[in-house]
This record gives structure tokens, C-alpha cells and sequence, in this order.
């Protein structure tokens, strides 16, 4: 490993990535406007278009910039590799964001559409590539953080990492299935939106908790057990929806698999909030801006 891409793996969380940081956010910003726009003119607009489905569409998709945007300056990479996968995901990101709010304004399905042209459909065909695309560029982004021949300097933060990228590759079948059944539900009552969105949060939801003890300077071996904990809660959870969903069931029901996942997702919780009360404790009341300034590389 050269001295670059050993300085950079120690960096900060987002540090040297402002442009996807920018591009993540206007994903939030989009959802912003067509929420405010659905609240004027309601979501339908015939004859295919949802704006519901952009509403989340960039919201999710502006979030998981956001998370790629803080992990890429820990994955290890030299600078040339660092800014190819940067320039995939922000050219990605435009694309989709487009054809996603674009074709719901037009009235279109971006992704199978029953009444638009041939364009159209060539668009979401380049749609269903881009998504491709994103899980190529994930897993490669994904390979450092589980190398053994790394030196890991910030442990605690990575382990999570780790873990968020298990249940990221189930997103990423999800979508995949989504893809081959051109829609999300499945059997029954199984949708698959639930499966495919909740394990994409694992990029937010499992990191922060090793970010958390990380600031608490919690003791190591304490810290990973706790990580563990919460990692496994949250990962049993997705298993557990995968199985509901693949039996074609709601998730939304009280039945056994969906009390069995809201337990996991409460321990999740409960690690949580454990590591939020040891950083407060920690640091005595610092005050907010403190606390989520994250610390690495100065420069």
C-alpha cells in the first residue's frame, strides 16, 4: 500500500468528497421540492406517473450518496481509484435523479413503462443498467474494508462498516428481484420495497454505532462487543424480512417473523442508545457541534 492511500484511510469521515457530498444532498433537496409540489397537485399524474416514488426515490437515493460519500476517504484507495468510483456514483446519481423525477412529471414509469416511447423505454433500460453499475461499484468499494492485510486505524468505525455492507448486498438482491418481477410485490402481500430499503440503511444505522463508542473512547473489546450485538440484531432482522417476503407476506402483520424482526430492530435500538448515553457521559455535556465534529486526518 503506498503512503496516499494509507494517509487517506486514516481520514475523516466525508473529507476530500464535498462534490458527492453536494450531489447527495440534492437528493434531499429534489424529494424537498416534489414533496412540496405533491402537497399542491397531488402524486398522480397520468397515465403511469407516481411522484410518490420520486419522493422516495431521491430521498433514499440522496442518502445512500451521503453514506458513500463518508466511508469512500476510509476504504484505503490511491487517489486515481478513489476519484473513478467517486465520478461513477455522482454520474450515477444525476442520471437516475433525472429519469426518476423527469419520467413521474411526464406521467411515465421510468422503469417499465406500458405507454411511453421508445426513449422512454430506452431509459429505463439504461435505468436497470445504472443500477448494475452502483452494485459493481459498490462491492468494489465494499473489498477494502474486509481485507486482513489492512492496517485498520479507527476499528470500531470500520467494524460497522463491515457489517452495513453484509446487509447492503441484500439490498442489492432486492433490487435485483424487484427487477425481474418489474414491480416490488411478491406472492400474496410480499413487498419488497421493505427488504430492499430498511438494508440500505444498515449504511447509517450500523456505522453510527461504532462511530459513537469510537467518540466515547469506549474500551475496545467492550466496544466490539456492543457493535456485535447490534449488528447481528439488525442483520437477523433482515434475514427475517427476506424470508416474510420471499413467502410472499406482509411484514406489516402480527404474526411470528414480522414480532421476531421488531425485536431485533429493538435491540438495534437499545445498542443505540446505549452508545449514545456512554459518548454524552464521555464528554461531559459538550456541546453539539463537538460531539459530531469527527476526527481524523487535519488536512
Amino acid at each position: 500500500m503506498n503512503f496516499l492511500a494509507a494517509k487517506e484511510m486514516d481520514g475523516r469521515l466525508f473529507a476530500g468528497e464535498r462534490l458527492l457530498v453536494m450531489v447527495g444532498l440534492l437528493g434531499i433537496v429534489l424529494a424537498a421540492i416534489v414533496a412540496l409540489y405533491i402537497g399542491f397537485n397531488g402524486a398522480a399524474v397520468l397515465p403511469e406517473g407516481d411522484l410518490e416514488s420520486a419522493f422516495s426515490f431521491d430521498a433514499a437515493l440522496g442518502v445512500f450518496i451521503l453514506s458513500i460519500a463518508a466511508i469512500l476517504p476510509l476504504s484505503g484507495f490511491a487517489s486515481r481509484k478513489r476519484a473513478m468510483i467517486r465520478w461513477v456514483f455522482i454520474i450515477g446519481a444525476l442520471y437516475s435523479y433525472a429519469v426518476e423525477t423527469i419520467q413521474h412529471l411526464r406521467g411515465i414509469n421510468p422503469r417499465y413503462t406500458q405507454v411511453g416511447t421508445i426513449a422512454d423505454s430506452i431509459f429505463g433500460y439504461l435505468f436497470a443498467l445504472e443500477s448494475l453499475v452502483f452494485i459493481v461499484f459498490t462491492v468494489l468499494l465494499a473489498i477494502p474494508f474486509f481485507r486482513k492485510d489492512r492496517p485498520v486505524t479507527r476499528p470500531l468505525l470500520v467494524l460497522g462498516i463491515r457489517y452495513a455492507f453484509v446487509s447492503t448486498m441484500v439490498a442489492f438482491a432486492g433490487g435485483l428481484w424487484m427487477i425481474a418481477l418489474m414491480g416490488r410485490y411478491t406472492g400474496d402481500a410480499g413487498n419488497l420495497i421493505v427488504l430492499h430499503g430498511l438494508s440500505f440503511h444498515a449504511l447509517q444505522a450500523l456505522p453510527l454505532i461504532g462511530w459513537l463508542l469510537e467518540r466515547a473512547r469506549t474500551d475496545g473489546k467492550l466496544a466490539r462487543r456492543w457493535i456485535h450485538a447490534g449488528s447481528i440484531a439488525w442483520t437477523m432482522s433482515i434475514l427475517l424480512i427476506s424470508i416474510q417476503t420471499g413467502l410472499g407476506q406482509t411484514m406489516f402483520e402480527l404474526t411470528a417473523l414480522p414480532a421476531l424482526t421488531g425485536v431485533m430492530l429493538l435491540v438495534w435500538l437499545a445498542v443505540a442508545v446505549v452508545s449514545v448515553r456512554r459518548l454524552l457521559k464521555s464528554t461531559g455535556g459538550a456541546s453539539l457541534c463537538n460531539l459530531l465534529k469527527d476526527r481524523g486526518l487535519s488536512r
